[in-house]
């Protein structure tokens, strides 16, 4: 049956920027789902491990600075130990900064090119070099951002380093798919999270992004928890190298 095909029974996600936001709200998703879950971020992930253990599923917190990349062979190892195996990887830690281009410093463009495009190569190198080690396939759901298709202003950084990660979820879906790997993205639109609160905050820029979403309103966590799923599963099997837009009609206006 179909529905058979979205169901991550027995599953192991491994889930990063999951504190709160869209990573909280992908990791209850799976959860849902019947994945367990492993989820990593800097710090206080305890609201998260009580939404997914509330699900019945198991739950790893990994305390850590993804801006070091050694950090990822240390969490694979630790989910290998606690849950013998790893099946999903969530890419979804982030950060943006906000300036003028013309006053962008390189401290702001390091960091976040570090931690949105060159932690998601490593760290999707680590855990397939275990899928392949377990000889299982496995899936990798990268967060790009409707920047990895448009310009933006005043985020010159985030911009690069998201078009890269739909550059670079080809590339792995090419490499990796004779492996049963399976390299995919999802683009968010607007979403309340802590990245878009200078945003809402502003009456007069929430307005203009609202006027031109057809769906009328900001997204949610919520609103990723299907195509997460959905990636995550034999559903999307036939699935490679494909970023797709969860952005209320943004992109199509």
């Amino acid at each position: 049956m179909i529905l058979d095909q979205f169901k991550l029974n027995g599953k192991v996600a491994i889930v990063t920027g999951a504190r709160t936001g869209l990573g909280q709200g992908m990791a209850c998703g799976l959860a849902e789902a019947g994945a367990d879950i492993v989820a990593v971020d800097l710090n206080n992930l305890g609201d998260t491990q009580q939404m997914v253990e509330g699900l019945g599923r198991g739950f790893l917190g990994v305390e850590a600075n993804l801006a070091d990349i050694s950090n990822a062979e240390d969490i694979v190892t630790r989910t290998i130990a606690t849950f013998g195996k790893v099946d999903i990887l969530v890419n979804n830690a982030g950060i943006i900064r906000r300036c003028d281009a013309i006053d962008f410093t390189e401290k702001d463009w390091d960091e976040v090119m570090d931690i949105n495009l060159k932690t998601v190569f490593f760290f999707s190198q680590a855990v397939t070099r275990q899928f392949i080690k377990q000889k299982t396939g496995g899936r990798i759901i990268n967060i790009a951002s409707m920047l990895s298709f448009q310009g933006g202003v005043r985020v010159p950084s985030y911009t690069a380093s998201k078009s890269g990660v739909m550059g670079l979820t080809r590339l792995l879906a090419c490499e990796w798919a004779l492996h049963r790997i399976n390299v995919n993205a999802i683009a968010p639109g607007y979403m309340a999270t802590d990245n878009t609160a200078p945003l809402r905050a502003d009456p007069k820029r929430s307005g203009e992004i609202l006027d031109r979403i057809p769906a009328g309103r900001w997204g949610t966590p919520d609103d990723l928890k299907g195509i997460a799923v959905f990636l995550a599963s034999e559903a999307s099997s036939y699935l490679n190298g494909f970023t797709i837009a969860v952005d209320g009609g943004w992109l199509a206006r």
